[in-house]
């Protein structure tokens, strides 16, 4: 009797604590419902004080629990809840935890990289459970505090799939992530590969497009170019077809910092603006900073143009390249030693001059460029890298005329974490920009060129999860040779002259804090210290009352002053110096996990400038540095967006409104002669510019049909008073349209899959004519028209626009190793636009009638290429 009466309290208690139960909590469920969900499904009763109010939220983290033993939910509810949890017989009790023994934070660590094992930058790290997250470092590095328990970790980036993992930490945890770059779906043609719009990171004012965007957008010969790709998204604009540089926000070619791996680029164009000098194979990511830009960056006030070039892959050696019309390229990447070291070389060359040698044409217009890269990595602590970039482009007229031009490049950098919150990189740079013209039927030669030496220390370091801190120090050398001229034979007219070369020293500190103040509130703040100084060895003109241009009342206009003497500066003297704090700011609040609105600010200094008296410049534009008469630009710049994801993220839209002012903004007078100018501060007025104006982007970003249409309407200005009341200024000293004015620029991006072998693009571009500065009348002086102008850039060039449409042909979409190949047909403003690169003003040599002639580079342009990879 005794044994059965044991059974049956051995059976009754183990149907007490083997009680299996399924409940979902969350950070809103109650105690109460929680309460509610276990009696129902028990014989257990909660036993709970006053202190404990059931109305009230306890939970932590969200987890369901499926058939799981009660006693294994407490136990792990003990864990991720603020009250405690324990069984005695048929009772459960709660009781609030001590808040002297707070919870342990426990350190969560990451590598996020992508399929060549190359650190994704920027990439965001999201826990949903604590709705919260951090970004990667320039290692593809993250870190943050979390308490232990089970979470739900998303990395996302553009260009690339979401990467979803369930993790379980109960102590410091570093979790590795390999991200896929975005294609297609297997079973349907559903395109992703632009992602939604980040609501909570403070950074505005950005331009970003992957790779696979950019392959897509049909350009001319069908050659992609990462460069003229930007010009598709708001607020970036260029002089025309076939035209160098790149106007931001109504700023010029020359305050645009544009980075390779970090080293400056000073050209940025093939064949006169033709192609772009990054090769599209060898690029991994561009980001174009317009504005709320911050504090590493510094040296130029319109933009920041950050293109980084592929790692290389660890473990496979891979070949990708692609033969156009006039042009081909190769790249070739893989392991210099699996898992710790990697190479890239990529090489492009055009061949359109050998067409016109057969043609028996005398002209030539050819370049070519190679981009390499190298890899190391010592331990987990410790990495080095090398880039390099040669481009150089020749361009001769039936032995009339020629011309070299062409970037070097080289960047070492050495990366090291001291810590799991310290990571460091430190980098010694060399860049290099010539160019070489040659008349021979004049027999001379004149050389010019821009080398700058660098050095740049930056710290990235995680104070919090809330609060992180960058801040470094960089500097570099100038040497700039505005013109060697040379005779190139005794018969020559022209004599040996150096003009005065130039010399200077630019340094910078900065700190930049990332803080989340709430969920819904992040701040991100800085200051960027700079130091410049022109140094000698150099001899300086000095004029009367200190004045180099001077004002000719009878005649109306400015002239050149005559230098009264010279002041002689020794090597490593001190010419003129300056310095500016440059404070930064920019704040995220979102309302929610799809709207939020930013806002930013940013002060920038611009020592260096480019002597260019076109709209577009060309590659014989000269830098200068600033001195005793050409002050350093400030920029003030103000911007306010709003940003929304909505229908979950198959659409984003973005608009941002801005308003920008730059000090000491350089102009020249009429007639300014720049070209080998000794004395280049005798043609150069300074004035000051403004523009403003409003950006829209609307994206859909998944589908068979995906595209973006952006749209600008925009102002950009320049005011050039005179210095005296009795100077008339530019214009009369009011403001004027610079020449980088487009009131409307709109741009049509679709891409379309047909089928997993057939792929459509299209891009329709249109914006304002350009500025410009016609005759509006002539008077006939000696038997000769002489023409009589309007006012500076008071005319426009014609309203510019084109169509362009791409086909992509898979032969094989389904062969995933081996030899792969695709073809790309493309039309180039297919209904033969004849756009307006310039308008001259002439006379018909058999009527004598004035004419208005148009220059237009380009009709329709149809282009194949054969892109393959193995």
């Amino acid at each position: 009797m005794k044994h059965i009466i044991s059974a049956c309290f051995f059976l009754f208690s183990l149907s007490l604590f083997s009680q299996n139960v399924t409940v979902t909590v969350d950070q809103n469920l109650t105690l109460k419902e929680f309460f509610r969900q276990i009696e129902s499904q028990t014989d257990l009763k909660f036993a709970f004080t006053d202190q404990i109010d059931t109305s009230q939220k306890y939970f932590l983290h969200k987890k369901t629990y499926t058939n799981t033993d009660i006693k294994e939910v407490l136990k792990e509810l003990n864990k991720n809840s603020s009250v405690q949890f324990s069984i005695a017989g048929s009772n459960i009790f709660v009781k609030q935890k001590s808040a002297k023994t707070p919870r342990r934070k426990i350190k969560l660590m990451g590598h996020v990289v992508d399929d060549n094992k190359e650190p994704v930058i920027g990439a965001n790290v999201f826990i949903k459970e604590l709705a919260s997250g951090a970004t990667t470092d320039q290692n593809g590095m993250f870190s943050m505090d979390i308490e232990k328990g089970s979470y739900t970790v998303l990395i996302s980036y553009v260009g690339f799939r979401n990467k979803e993992k369930e993790i379980t930490v109960s102590d410091d945890a570093k979790i590795d992530f390999n991200m896929e770059a975005d294609s297609q779906e297997l079973e349907q043609v559903i395109v992703t590969t632009t992602k939604a719009v980040d609501i909570k990171n403070t950074q505005m004012s950005v331009n970003k497009l992957s790779m696979a965007e950019i392959k897509r957008i049909p350009a001319p010969m069908g050659e992609p170019d990462p460069l003229k790709s930007l010009l598709t998204l708001p607020g970036v604009t260029n002089a025309g077809e076939v035209s160098s540089g790149f106007n931001v926000r109504g700023g010029a070619a020359d305050q645009n910092l544009i980075l390779l791996d970090g080293a400056p680029v000073y050209g940025d164009s093939h064949m006169f603006g033709f192609f772009s000098v990054f090769n599209a194979d060898a690029v991994s990511s561009l980001d174009l900073y317009k504005g709320g830009i911050p504090s590493k960056y510094g040296g130029r006030v319109s933009s920041v143009l950050d293109v980084n070039q592929q790692t290389g892959d660890f473990e496979n050696y891979k070949v990708n390249g692609g033969i156009g019309l006039i042009s081909s390229r190769l790249l070739v990447q893989g392991p210099i030693q699996k898992e710790k070291g990697s190479f890239i070389v990529a090489g492009r060359t055009s061949y359109a001059h050998l067409f016109l040698k057969l043609a028996d044409n005398n002209n030539s217009a050819m370049f070519y460029d190679l981009n390499a890269k190298l890899n190391y990595r010592f331990n987990d602590k410790n990495s080095l890298s090398f880039s390099g970039y040669f481009g150089n482009d020749v361009f001769d007229i039936n032995d009339r005329f020629s011309s070299t031009y062409g970037n070097t490049m080289g960047i070492l950098n050495w990366k090291h974490k001291f810590s799991d919150n310290i990571n460091t990189s430190l980098s010694a740079f060399y860049s290099d920009y010539k160019f070489n013209l040659g008349i021979p039927t004049e027999n001379f030669e004149w050389d010019s060129n821009i080398q700058a030496y660098g050095l740049k220390y930056g710290w990235n370091h995680t104070l919090t999860d809330k609060l992180k801190l960058n801040y470094g120090i960089d500097g570099q050398y100038y040497n700039f040779n505005p013109g060697t001229v040379q005779p190139t034979s005794s018969d020559s007219q022209f004599n040996y002259k150096q003009l005065d070369k130039k010399y200077a020293f630019e340094s910078s500190a900065y700190l930049d804090f990332e803080h989340q103040i709430t969920e819904k509130l992040n701040l991100r703040y800085g200051l960027r210290y700079s130091m410049f100084y022109r140094l000698g060895s150099e001899e300086i003109s000095t004029y009367e009352d200190g004045k180099a241009v001077v004002y000719n009342p009878l005649y109306n206009i400015y002239e050149e002053g005559t230098p009264n003497g010279s002041i002689f500066y020794g090597k490593g003297k001190t010419i003129s110096k300056f310095d500016n704090l440059e404070p930064r700011a920019a704040l995220s609040f979102a309302f929610d996990d799809n709207n939020s609105v930013k806002a930013s600010y940013n002060r920038m200094a611009q020592y260096i400038h480019m002597l260019s008296n076109t709209q577009s410049p060309m590659p014989m534009n000269i830098w200068t540095p600033s001195g005793p008469f050409t002050k350093p630009q400030l920029l003030d710049q103000y911007a306010l967006g709003y940003f929304k994801n909505f229908n979950e993220g198959v659409y984003s839209f973005e608009g941002e409104l801005f308003y920008k002012k730059i000090q000491n903004r350089i102009d020249y007078i009429d007639g300014a002669d720049i070209l080998a100018n000794n004395n280049i501060e005798q043609v150069i007025l300074t004035g000051k510019a403004r523009s403003y104006g409003m950006e829209l982007l609307f994206r859909k970003n998944k589908g068979l049909l995906t595209g973006w249409v952006s749209y600008t309407l925009s102002r950009a200005e320049q005011k050039t008073p005179g210095r005296t009341p009795q100077e008339p200024g530019i214009a009369n000293g009011d403001w004027y349209l610079s020449g980088y004015d487009k009131l409307h620029n709109l741009n049509i991006v679709g891409s379309y899959e047909l089928s997993p072998k057939w792929s459509f693009n299209g891009n329709f571009s249109l914006q304002s004519g350009q500025p410009v500065t016609f005759a509006n009348g002539y008077y006939e002086f000696g038997g000769i028209n002489i023409p009589n102008y309007s006012l500076r850039n008071e005319n426009r060039l014609p309203l510019y626009h084109h169509l362009d449409l791409a086909a992509t042909y898979t032969p094989k979409p389904d062969k995933k190793k081996g030899w792969q190949s695709y073809w790309v047909f493309s039309i180039y403003n297919i209904y033969n636009r004849k756009n307006a690169a310039s308008i001259t003003f002439t006379t018909n040599e058999d009527t004598g009638a004035n004419e208005t002639r148009r220059l237009s580079i380009f009709g329709i342009v149809p282009g194949v290429s054969y892109n393959f990879k193995f």
